[in-house]
């Protein structure tokens, strides 16, 4: 079975493009929302988020995700520290999800594939890009927030172009019906390579 990794930068709509290929039958594992479950529910996890960001990082059972999104989009040290902890732990939650699967390929959402290097761990890579500026303005209208938050957030990213060499794959998500259209003929061309 390949492992398709799918990527793309905050606002690029990268989750609306895995939502179809869902929708075509192929199995979706969402890292982000995987971690934030292991964060919640992995004892062993949350004593290490503890350890790293002190007891109060949590409110309760409950971790306080503003607090920590302060704490690490403002310090790229404490980021880095986080993603060395929840790496490990995502990446053996998705192996347990691949063993489950029977289908030709699964895709595997990441944020960060590239810059965590999670891309030599996949047989294909699919990039989600838009301009920045719309970008911008979806994350600002979905999460009701400041452009500044959002800019800082970017920030942490690699550029499209940076990327783009790297990709298999890439979807220029402006015109829906253009996604659309492509995301088939990747979701046709990765089939028949099981075939």
């Amino acid at each position: 079975m390949r492992i398709v990794g799918l990527t793309g930068g905050i606002g690029s709509g990268k989750s609306t493009v895995l939502e179809v290929f869902s929708s075509l039958g192929v199995p979706c594992y969402e890292s982000d929302i995987r971690a934030k479950k292991l964060m919640q529910d992995d004892p062993e996890f949350i004593n290490q988020i503890k350890a790293l960001f002190g007891d109060d990082i949590y409110k309760g059972e409950k971790l306080n995700r503003t607090r920590l999104a302060d704490l690490v989009f403002t310090d790229n040290i404490k980021l880095s520290e986080l993603n060395s902890l929840v790496h490990p732990k995502v990446k053996r939650d998705f192996q347990l999800f691949v063993n489950q699967q029977n289908a030709a390929y699964v895709v595997k959402e990441s944020a960060i594939l590239f810059e965590m290097n999670g891309a030599k761990d996949c047989d294909a890579t699919i990039l989600v890009t838009a301009p920045e500026k719309l970008r911008i303005e979806r994350v600002m209208k979905r999460e009701k927030t400041k452009i500044e938050h959002v800019k800082s957030r970017i920030s942490n990213q690699w550029i499209d172009e940076k990327k783009i060499h790297l990709a298999d794959y890439v979807i220029n998500n402006i015109d829906w019906d253009k996604t659309l259209k492509k995301i088939e003929e990747i979701h046709q061309k990765l089939v028949a390579l099981n075939n």
